[in-house]
């Protein structure tokens, strides 16, 4: 049979496979232009309340830490108190051995005696001194004149040369005498002067002897409780380079603190006074509340980290919360009732766009270099998918406050139940999906990954 023949006698059948032919042909080409363009996941804008808070780590610490040391050396005898003790201002936390300490008292007393003693003796050096230069003074006053009557005497031939020249020399004399006494005058007033300043250093030792003496009773410095004792009895204690810690007293545990270590970008919205709640581990069910009361300016620098410590005043009346525990801390710094609220995904969104076709549809709305580029004020750009072509759609918005999920819209073209961006898939995604290719995944440009 001829195909002629053939077609005319199968002509119905020939038509419906060609017509099968044609579609089939159609949904492949539709199927794969279909697949080859991304498929984007949208989320609406909606209205609610959003409340910005930083959390951080930090330590809780008494409202003040005394350490109690020792400045003497010696070894320890007794000790009156111990871990968790509550302790008075002036009570006696523990004594050390005094016989070292009374012996160098002793000798001290003996040389404050000795230096006493030698004053004595040489302010009553002085007074002879000065006797005898009083004495010298009224020779040299009767030398002095018969000296005179001497010369005039001579003068008028009554007295012989040798006569006068005796006169004049006996003057001399004890003229001389007296320059030596008036020395030893000085000579002993040096030395008494020596004698009070001996009698002072002996007094200085003699204190510093009592003062040391003291020491070897460690008394309590404010009224708390002890958390930490660092000796024993008959141990050692080496008060020679530094005061070592003896013990360790928490003023106040009802009222204590959080040093929370908090990163340098927060620091910006802390605010003082703001209100805080913070967990614990001994409690994971309770919550706490606090208040921050000071941002310390020194910067702790941890592997190019840098942090602050923000501290937190709360009252610990039960005194349930106890020193060195670790608190996870809540620190508010925001809030934005019935607000225009974005999630956090189409924010970070970034489409599979060359720079040069990002910078064309930039150009084309309008976009400022703000949303684009510098991210200025809280300007960002979002993308919206075309309901016609499945294009996207570049916004400019400025955003606010975010709670880590969702982030507060202040300015831009949106209201409302606008859809976008979130995600998109690829192709290949798509196949796996319907189980072309193994197991699921996301495409790119989305919370996914690439």
């Amino acid at each position: 049979m001829s195909l002629k023949t053939s077609f005319q006698a199968h002509k119905i059948v020939y038509l419906v496979v060609l017509l099968v032919i044609l579609v089939a042909g159609g949904y492949w080409y539709y199927s794969k232009a279909s697949a080859d363009a991304p498929k984007y996941t949208s989320s609406p804008v909606k209205r609610g309340d959003i409340t910005s808070v930083v959390q951080a780590t930090g330590t809780i610490n008494p409202l003040t830490t005394v350490a109690v040391g020792s400045y003497v050396s010696a070894t320890v005898q007794y000790i009156f108190a111990d871990y968790n003790t509550r302790v008075k201002s002036g009570q006696v936390l523990a004594q050390l051995d005094p016989t070292v300490l009374e012996a160098q008292v002793l000798q001290a007393r003996a040389n404050m005696q000795n230096s006493q003693d030698n004053l004595v003796t040489l302010a009553a050096n002085v007074q002879v001194s000065k006797g005898n230069l009083a004495r010298d003074e009224a020779n040299v006053k009767y030398q002095t004149a018969t000296a005179k009557r001497s010369q005039d005497m001579f003068t008028a031939g009554i007295v012989s040369t040798d006569a006068n020249d005796l006169s004049q020399s006996t003057l001399g004399q004890a003229q001389a005498t007296l320059l030596a006494d008036q020395a030893q005058v000085q000579q002993a007033e040096a030395q008494l002067n020596q004698a009070k300043a001996s009698v002072t250093a002996s007094q200085g030792a003699l204190d510093q002897a009592l003062t040391q003496l003291r020491y070897t009773t460690i008394l309590a410095p404010i009224d708390g409780t002890v958390v930490a004792r660092s000796i024993d009895p008959g141990q050692s204690v080496a008060a020679a380079m530094s005061a070592p810690n003896l013990f360790s007293i928490a003023q106040d545990l009802t009222r204590m603190l959080v040093s929370a270590a908090t990163d340098e970008s927060d620091t910006g919205s802390i605010r003082i006074g703001a209100n805080v709640t913070f967990q614990v581990d001994a409690f994971p069910n309770e919550q706490f509340r606090g208040r921050v009361v000071e941002i310390r300016l020194n910067p702790t620098t941890v592997q190019n980290v840098v942090t602050y410590s923000t501290i937190i005043d709360f009252s610990n009346a039960d005194q349930k919360l106890l020193p060195g525990e670790t608190a996870y801390v809540t620190i508010p710094t925001g809030y934005a009732q019935n607000t225009l609220e974005m999630p956090n995904a189409a924010l970070t969104f970034k489409p599979t766009l060359s720079r040069d076709q990002q910078q064309a549809l930039f150009k084309q709305y309008n976009i400022s270099r703000e949303a684009s580029t510098t991210h200025l004020g809280g300007w960002q750009t979002v993308w919206q998918a075309s309901p016609t072509d499945n294009s996207l759609i570049p916004v400019a918005v400025q955003t606010g406050i975010t709670d880590n999920s969702n982030t507060q819209i202040m300015q831009g073209d949106v209201k409302e139940g606008d859809e976008f961006v979130t995600s998109a898939q690829t192709a290949v995604v798509a196949a796996q999906g319907r189980g072309g290719l193994g197991g699921g995944g996301r495409g790119f440009g989305g919370p996914g990954g690439r």
